[in-house]
């Protein structure tokens, strides 16, 4: 095998895992990212969720009917800015297109979830990495009996991958955590495997796991185009792998859905087990004692990082008419943009023009979830084709 440096661009979790299993393997290997530090973009506050009960893919005709219904509420969970773009609704097309694939794209998204799981588990313990993990499981609770049947169904999906989800009446939610208000929920699905951790703090970790035992160099510069790049180089740069690609005439399909998130610091009497809340399509989850973590939406709205309030306060709502007792006088505001592609699996493969260029990208909204697994995938891949 030739001891080829290999350039990581992007220091987000799909950039970091990459390096990690890269040098675990005896390669020689550079992180370049254009912030100071890991993680500053989207694996800086996301729903903190490590959820393969959250494995279901988009690409369905009542997610569509949702998200036409809801096109004129500006606090809807699904919203799409109708202005003309051909970014926009080329990829939406294709979404659309790959409705009649979503149940084996969710086999496979859930399979790779429950294998990514466990690495994180093995890194957490190996590389004595700690990120606020919480091991109370996930808990998706419904208020609509139509969306509950909808979820039952999907178990029967889950289970074709091996994962099991546990039916639970209102006392039993009431018995996992007392702190939730079931005034409306008529019962819920408990994934006891599951967990929450703060990916911003796992991905700085590792960075100095990997630069002080690793011998990784992590580099502050901002990559342009990948032309005239003769080293090998994986480019895990989340929506921003998509204007790289064309630098070189390849084409990844990949548009910015936007999330919001909450951190609420010091929350009081908050929930332990993490949420998500099917009806409002949001996510709480415990990062550690003093944050609780509360994420949602899903804006198709280009590139736009703005934070306006009407896209802040559901979540603040969110929490005050589920959890009343959960202390928000201290909170923190925050958006991303996950890399999405249309049939909401990820992009881990070579270039199609150039056999030094690799892409690890396209997570969407699972790229806590399947980070580990997908760059274990593509160190594999590579070392293969460097033999």
């Amino acid at each position: 095998m030739r001891s080829d440096k290999v350039s990581v661009i992007g220091a987000g979790i799909a950039g970091i895992t990459t390096a990690y299993y890269l040098a675990k393997a005896g390669i020689d290997v550079e992180i370049i990212d254009r912030e100071k530090h890991p993680a500053m973009g989207t694996s800086y506050a996301n729903g903190g969720q490590i959820s393969v009960s959250n494995s279901e893919t988009w690409n369905s005709y009542r997610n569509i009917w949702k998200g036409i219904k809801w096109l004129t509420n500006k606090s809807a969970p699904l919203r799409i800015n109708i202005t003309p773009s051909w970014e926009k609704y080329s990829w939406l097309i294709k979404f659309l297109s790959e409705v009649p694939n979503a149940d084996n794209n969710t086999i496979e998204t859930c399979l790779m979830a429950i294998e990514s799981r466990a690495l994180y588990k093995k890194i957490e313990i190996e590389e004595s990495v700690s990120f606020d993990s919480v091991k109370k499981g996930i808990l998706h609770f419904y208020k609509s009996q139509k969306e509950f049947n909808h979820a039952l169904n999907a178990n029967k999906i889950y289970s074709k991958a091996g994962l099991k989800r546990e039916v639970l009446t209102i006392e039993e939610i009431h018995n996992l955590e007392p702190s939730l208000i079931l005034d409306d929920v008529i019962g819920g699905l408990y994934t006891e495997s599951d967990f929450t951790g703060d990916i911003h703090k796992f991905c700085r970790e590792l960075a100095n796991k990997l630069k002080k035992e690793y011998r990784v160099k992590v580099l502050q510069a901002e990559i342009t185009s990948l032309k005239d790049i003769e080293n090998l180089v994986v480019v895990c740069a989340g929506t921003g792998s998509k204007r790289l690609a064309k630098t070189v005439g390849d084409y990844l399909p990949i548009y910015p859905v936007k999330g919001y998130s909450i951190t609420i610091k010091d929350p009081q009497k908050a929930p332990w087990v993490s949420l998500l809340d099917d009806e409002a399509k949001i996510v709480a989850s415990r990062l550690g004692q003093d944050r609780l973590r509360v994420a949602g939406t899903a804006e198709f709205n280009g590139y736009n990082m703005d934070i306006p309030d009407e896209r802040i306060q559901p979540l603040i709502d969110w929490v005050q008419n589920n959890s009343p007792d959960t202390n928000i006088s201290n909170i923190e505001t925050w958006t991303g943009l996950r890399p999405m592609t249309p049939n909401m699996m990820p992009i881990v493969r070579k270039s199609r023009k150039f056999s030094n260029i690799w892409y690890h990208t396209g997570h969407g909204h699972l790229g806590w979830t399947l980070s580990a697994y997908t760059a274990k995938t593509i160190t594999e891949k590579i070392i293969k084709d460097l033999i």
